[in-house]
């Protein structure tokens, strides 16, 4: 991490850490308030193979606001549709951060296979304003993207959309109330522990 920082540093760029996560129709269950005696009740759809991957980065930068840039996929049971985020959806979310955020860009992500693919690294190898950084294995504790997915399925937490499209809709609501917060980004790196770059 010092190493990335120094280079980030130098280069006058953004460190921004990545990460995945997925959520289904089935919401996550938490505590909740019920009239004594009744039991409460969530009915969901649980269409299963339903759901949607969201890719994401956390961007620091000494002097700056903390910044969350996301993309996210719907995935339907169709025959031949993609079953995940690859290697091109990393590119375009590496691309149109470097566009928002006009730097360049030191990346600290885990090991992935998709991250570490062949594919992957010429894609990385492409672009000069990027440099890549990997976490050590089984990590999710240096990662502030982790925080972010946590804050999230809590904020999802009993909530049964109707839809795939509904879930998507409300994942992106709560994702972008995120990104009007920029004390709360900072706040998901100093819950990891890291010092601000």
């Amino acid at each position: 991490m010092a190493c990335s920082k120094r280079v980030a540093r130098r280069l006058g760029a953004w460190i921004c850490f990545a990460d995945e996560s997925g959520y289904t129709l089935r919401p996550a269950k938490a505590r909740t308030w019920a009239p004594r005696g009744k039991t409460p009740t969530v009915v969901v759809s649980g269409a299963g193979g339903r759901r949607i991957s969201v890719a994401g980065l956390v961007c620091y930068r000494p002097g700056h606001p903390s910044r969350l840039i996301y993309r996210m996929m719907i995935h339907t049971r169709r025959k031949g549709a993609p079953k995940g985020l690859r290697e091109p959806d990393f590119a375009a979310l590496l691309d149109s951060a470097h566009q928002q955020l006009k730097a360049p860009i030191v990346l600290i992500w885990d090991g992935l296979p998709g991250h570490r693919s062949a594919a992957m690294r010429t894609l990385i190898g492409r672009r000069r304003w990027l440099r890549v950084y990997q976490l050590p294995a089984y990590a999710p504790d240096l990662n502030p993207t982790e925080n972010v997915w946590s804050s999230l399925r809590r904020s999802l937490a009993n909530l049964a959309a109707g839809t795939v499209a509904d879930l998507a809709r409300i994942a992106r609501n709560r994702l972008k109330r995120m990104q009007y917060r920029p004390e709360l980004i900072a706040g998901f790196l100093a819950a990891t522990g890291l010092r601000p770059p």
